[in-house]
C-alpha cells in the first residue's frame, strides 16, 4: 500500500499534525491484549467484497415477540437476536424481534447482523446518501463471519437495544464485510494501523459523509474497562464533537486522504512508466538483488525459532509466502542450509494443535510459541497455500510425512469447504455451541477433547483396533498428550474455555511412542489412525462451527495452486483425484466467477445448497482475484497440460493488465478505477497471511512470457521490481515478489517435449514435473496436433523427435541440452540439483 519510507512519514504527519485523531489504547481486553497476541483481535489476511445499495425497507423493523439476546446463533457467530445463518447447530427458531435492511444481503457475515436492533446499510449509495442528506458521521463496522471478537462486539454491542439506539440517532451504520470488499477495508484499516500502531477485527471507523476517516481502532468493549473507552463513550463524545466542532474533524478527514493520496501517487522504487528510465531502473534494481539475498539468509536465520519452529515469539501464524521463498532461496544456494529452517516448521507444524490431527486442516493460527492452542477458525487461504508448502516440500525430500498432510488438507477441503459444484467455501467459525442444548457458542469446542471423552470413545470402539496387546487410549494419550487433567496452559486459556480440555499435539514420533508403550511402530500408526477415525464420528455428531459459504476467486485460485502442486506428486496414490478436483474448480470458476459479457471476474459468488448465488450487484475481482486464478491456472496447466487453461490465463493477464495497471508510475493498484465510493486506490506492498496480488502478478508476468514470447510482459514484470525496489528489507516484505526476481535474474528452465499425445510424452514430463523447479516451463509440442501457443510456432520449429521417439529437450536461457528420450535419463539430470535428504536438516 506504502512504501516503508512513505508510511512512516505519514504516521509521522497523522499523529502530528492531525489533533483529533484519537489513538486507541492497546489494551482491550480481546485477544489483541493477550501476550499471545500481537496486532490484531482476530487475525487474518482476508477480503472482503461489499454490497452496495438494496431497496430501502423500513429502518429497523420491530416485530412484537421478543426472543433472548444471548440466543444460540447470537451466542456465537450470531446474528443478534435469534438470528439466521449456517453451521449453527442447535440453533433457536423464535421469530427474530428486530429486522434490519441487511437481511436481504448474501454475505453470511452481514446475515448474522440482520436481527440487530442497528439500523444496519451494507457498504453503498444508498448508506453514502444518507449520510450527506443528512450530514451525519458514518460508522463502518467491518469483519467477517468466522472472526471470534466480531462475535463478541456484536453480542456485547449490537444486540445491545441501548446502544443500538445511540448509534441509530447519531450515526448512519455500515455492515461491511472485509473478504467481499478488501479495497475498502485495507484503506481504512491502513489508517487504523497508522494512527494505533496496530490493527485487527472488527474494524471500527468513524467517516465523514465524505469518507474522510477521523478516528477508529477495533474491538471495543460495552463500557470503559481494561484502560480504554467503552464503545458507548466513544459513540457519545463523538457525537458531541461532531455537533460542536464539525467542521475541524471534516478539515482534519480530508487532509489524512490528501495525505495518503500524495504518498500513493508519490513514485516508489525507481519504476516508471517510461521505457529507458524502468529500463535503467532494472538494472539498478538488479545489481543489488544479490545483496537483498543475503538479507534475506540472514533475517530468516535470525528470527528463525529452532526449537519450535517459525518466527521467534508467539503467536505463531503459518507465514507461507517466506516458508515459499525459503524453499527458493534453498534450491538458488544449498551451501546455506536455509532449508532446515523450512523443514523444521513444516513439522513442528504438522505436530502442533494448529494441525487438525483427527481429520485434516490448519487453524488459522496459534496463540503459543509451540503451535500447540490455535485460535481455532479454519480459512480457505491457508488450507490452499499449506496445501502448496507441504506438496512441495515432499517433491524437494520425499518426507512421507509431508505427502500425508497434505493429502489430509485435501481430504478436509473435499468433506468440509467444497460447494456441489466444485468451488470451495471461505472457512470454518472459531466458535461452535459445546452441545446441542447449550446457548452460548465457545471458540474451540468443536476440537476439544477431555480425557474421559477420548477413552470412552476408543473404548467403545475396541473391536476396529483389531488384534493387538496395546491399550489404544494408553497409545494415543502417549503420543497425542492427552491428561485426565487437561493439557493447555492457563496462560493460553485465559478466558478458561479449555479448562480440563485437551489439544492433541505431538512432542516425539511414533518411534518413540512405540518405544515406550512397548509396540512396534506400524501398531502405533494404525492405532493412531483407527482412534482418529472413532474420535472423527463422534465429533461430527457435536454442533459445528459456522461454515462461511462466500466462495472467493482470489482463495479459490490458491486452492487450484495447492492441488495442482499435489497432483504433481508423481508417487501420489490419489494423484488422478488431485487433477481431477482441480479441474471440476476450473470449470466451476468460469462458469460461476467470470462474467463473460463484462469479460470481469467477479470477487465472489455463494454457496446455497447444490446451486451458487450472485450478488444482484456484482463486485467485481480485485488485483489478487486476477494473479492468484491466473498463477493457478498456469499451476493447473503444468499438471494437466490442459492448454484451454494457460490461454485462460494470458487472457485474465491482459484484462488484469487494463485494468489494474498503473501507467504513470508502474505497479498495480489493488482496485479498478472509477471505483464508486473508493477515496483512494491502494497499491498493496506487502505479503501477508496472504501474498499480495503485485508479488503473485511478478511470477505471472515472468511465466507467460516465456509461455506466449511476448516481450511487453516481461518489460512490465520489470517495471514492477522496480517500482518496489526500494521495500527493505525486500525479501522479508516481498517474499514473494523476491522469488520472482530470482527467477528473472537467474533465467527459468524449460521442457519441451516432442511427439504424439501418448504416455511415453506423459512419461517424460512426469520425469520433470515431479521435482520442485521454481519458474519452471513446460511445453507439449504435439505433433499430431496443432500447435497449442501458436506465438511460439516458430521459435519451436527446430525441435524434433528422435528415432521417431517422444523426445525431451531441456533449455536455460535459451541454450538447450541434448535431447533425452528415456524419462528415467531425464529425471537423473534433475535429481541431484532439486532433491534433498530431508535427514540432514532434522534438530
Amino acid at each position: 500500500m506504502l512504501n516503508s519510507v512513505a508510511r512512516a512519514q505519514l504516521a509521522n504527519y497523522l499523529r502530528t499534525s492531525c489533533t483529533n485523531l484519537r489513538k486507541v489504547p492497546r489494551g482491550s481486553g480481546s485477544t489483541c491484549t493477550s501476550s499471545a497476541l500481537v496486532l490484531e483481535c482476530c487475525t487474518t489476511s482476508g477480503s472482503p467484497i461489499l454490497h452496495s445499495a438494496v431497496p430501502h425497507p423500513a429502518q429497523v423493523r420491530s416485530c412484537s415477540s421478543t426472543t433472548d439476546a444471548t440466543s444460540k446463533q447470537g451466542g456465537g457467530s450470531g446474528s443478534g437476536s435469534g438470528g439466521s445463518g449456517s453451521g449453527s447447530g442447535g440453533m433457536a427458531s423464535k421469530e427474530p424481534k428486530f429486522t434490519n435492511r441487511l437481511a436481504q444481503e448474501k454475505s453470511p457475515y452481514l446475515l448474522q447482523h440482520a436481527h440487530n436492533p442497528v439500523d444496519w446499510y451494507p457498504w453503498g449509495e444508498e448508506a453514502i446518501k444518507r449520510a450527506q442528506s443528512e450530514q451525519k458521521i458514518l460508522f463502518i463496522s467491518s469483519g467477517y463471519s468466522s472472526c471470534h471478537w466480531c462475535h463478541v462486539m456484536n453480542r456485547e454491542s449490537f444486540q445491545n437495544e441501548e446502544v443500538a439506539r445511540i448509534m441509530n440517532e447519531n450515526f448512519i451504520n455500515v455492515k461491511l464485510d472485509r473478504e467481499e470488499r478488501p479495497d475498502i477495508d485495507k484503506l481504512y484499516m491502513m489508517f487504523i494501523l497508522l494512527i494505533n500502531g496496530s490493527g485487527g477485527w472488527p474494524m471500527s471507523v468513524w467517516l465523514t459523509p465524505d469518507l474522510a476517516p477521523i478516528t477508529g481502532g477495533t474491538y471495543f468493549p460495552p463500557n470503559d474497562r481494561w484502560g480504554m473507552p467503552g464503545f458507548t463513550t466513544v459513540l457519545t463524545k463523538l457525537a458531541a464533537k461532531w455537533a460542536s466542532d464539525r467542521e475541524d474533524l471534516v478539515r482534519t478527514g480530508r487532509s489524512v486522504i490528501e495525505a495518503i493520496k500524495r504518498n500513493v501517487d508519490q513514485k516508489q522504487g525507481s519504476g516508471n512508466g517510461d521505457e529507458e528510465e524502468g529500463a535503467a531502473a532494472v538494472a539498478a534494481a538488479g545489481e543489488t538483488l544479490e545483496a537483498k539475498f543475503r538479507q534475506a539468509i540472514n533475517l530468516y536465520q535470525r528470527n528463525y525459532d529452532p526449537v519450535w519452529g517459525g518466527s521467534l515469539g508467539a503467536p505463531k501464524f503459518p507465514e507461507a509466502a517466506k516458508l515459499n521463498l525459503m524453499f527458493h532461496l534453498h534450491v538458488q544456494e544449498p551451501k546455506h542450509k536455509i532449508l532446515g529452517v523450512v523443514l523444521n516448521t513444516l513439522d513442528k507444524m504438522a505436530a502442533g494443535g494448529i494441525h487438525d490431527h483427527v481429520f485434516g486442516g490448519f487453524a488459522r493460527y496459534s496463540v503459543d510459541k509451540k503451535w500447540h492452542v490455535p485460535h481455532f477458525e479454519k480459512m480457505l487461504y491457508d488450507q490452499g497455500q499449506l496445501l502448496s508448502l507441504y506438496a512441495n516440500g515432499y517433491r524437494l525430500t520425499h518426507k512421507p510425512l509431508y505427502l500425508t498432510v497434505a493429502d489430509a488438507i485435501y481430504r478436509y477441503l473435499c468433506k468440509d469447504l467444497r460447494h456441489p459444484g466444485g468451488g470451495f467455501y471461505s472457512g470454518e467459525d472459531a466458535d461452535s455451541l459445546p452441545t446441542a442444548d447449550s446457548d452460548v457458542k465457545v471458540e474451540g469446542a468443536f476440537y476439544a477433547w477431555t480425557y474421559a471423552e477420548v477413552k470412552e470413545t476408543l473404548e467403545r470402539g475396541a473391536a476396529k483396533f483389531g488384534d493387538t496387546t496395546v491399550s489404544p487410549i494408553e497409545v494415543y494419550a502417549e503420543h497425542y498428550d492427552i491428561k485426565e487433567t487437561g493439557n493447555v496452559e492457563p496462560a493460553s486459556d485465559p478466558h478458561g474455555h479449555l479448562l480440563g480440555k485437551n489439544i492433541p499435539i505431538v512432542y516425539g514420533s511414533v518411534r518413540e511412542t512405540a518405544e515406550k508403550c512397548g509396540t512396534s511402530p506400524e501398531i502405533v500408526e494404525r492405532v493412531l489412525r483407527v482412534a482418529n477415525e472413532l474420535l472423527h464420528e463422534v465429533r461430527e455428531q457435536r454442533p459445528r462451527p459456522h461454515l462461511d459459504t462466500k466462495i472467493i476467486c482470489a482463495w479459490n485460485g490458491l486452492v487450484l495452486s495447492g492441488l495442482s502442486h499435489l497432483a504433481c506428486v508423481h508417487d501420489a496414490p490419489d494423484r488422478s483425484k488431485y487433477l481431477a478436483t482441480a479441474e471440476e474448480l476450473v470449470k466451476f470458476v468460469r462458469a460461476n466467477l467470470y462474467d463473460v459479457q463484462a469479460r470481469k471476474l467477479l470477487r465472489s459468488c455463494y454457496g446455497n445448497g447444490e446451486e451458487t448465488l450472485a450478488s444482484e450487484r456484482p463486485i467485481y475481482g480485485f488485483i489478487d482475484d486476477y494473479a492468484f486464478l491466473i498463477r493457478g491456472l498456469i499451476d493447473y496447466y503444468v499438471a494437466s497440460l490442459d492448454e484451454h487453461a494457460l490461454h485462460w490465463a494470458k487472457e485474465l493477464q491482459d484484462i488484469q493488465d487494463e485494468l489494474f495497471w498503473d501507467p504513470k508510475h508502474g505497479a498495480y493498484f489493488y482496485s479498478e478505477a472509477n471505483s464508486p465510493h473508493v477515496a483512494v486506490r491502494l497499491k498493496e506492498d506487502h505479503d501477508g497471511a496472504e501474498p499480495c496480488g503485485n508479488s503473485v502478478a511478478g511470477h505471472n508476468l515472468l511465466l507467460l512470457h516465456d509461455y506466449f514470447e511476448e516481450e511487453r510482459l516481461k518489460e512490465r514484470a520489470r517495471k514492477l521490481f522496480a517500482y518496489f525496489s526500494e521495500s527493505s528489507p525486500f525479501g522479508y516484505v516481498l517474499p514473494e515478489m523476491m522469488s520472482a526476481a530470482l527467477v528473472e535474474e537467474h533465467g527459468k528452465h524449460t521442457l519441451i517435449v516432442v511427439g504424439p499425445e501418448s504416455p511415453e510424452a506423459t512419461a517424460l514430463v512426469d520425469a520433470v514435473r515431479r521435482f520442485y523447479i521454481p519458474g519452471m516451463i513446460i511445453v507439449q509440442l504435439k505433433i499430431d496436433k496443432p500447435a497449442h501457443i501458436e506465438r511460439r510456432r516458430k521459435s519451436l520449429d527446430n525441435f524434433k523427435m528422435v528415432k521417431n521417439m517422444p523426445t525431451a529437450y531441456i533449455c536455460h536461457n535459451r541454450v538447450c541440452h541434448l535431447p533425452v528420450t528415456e524419462p528415467e535419463r531425464l529425471a537423473e539430470e534433475f535429481q541431484p540439483r532439486y532433491t534433498f535428504d530431508y535427514l540432514e536438516y532434522e534438530n
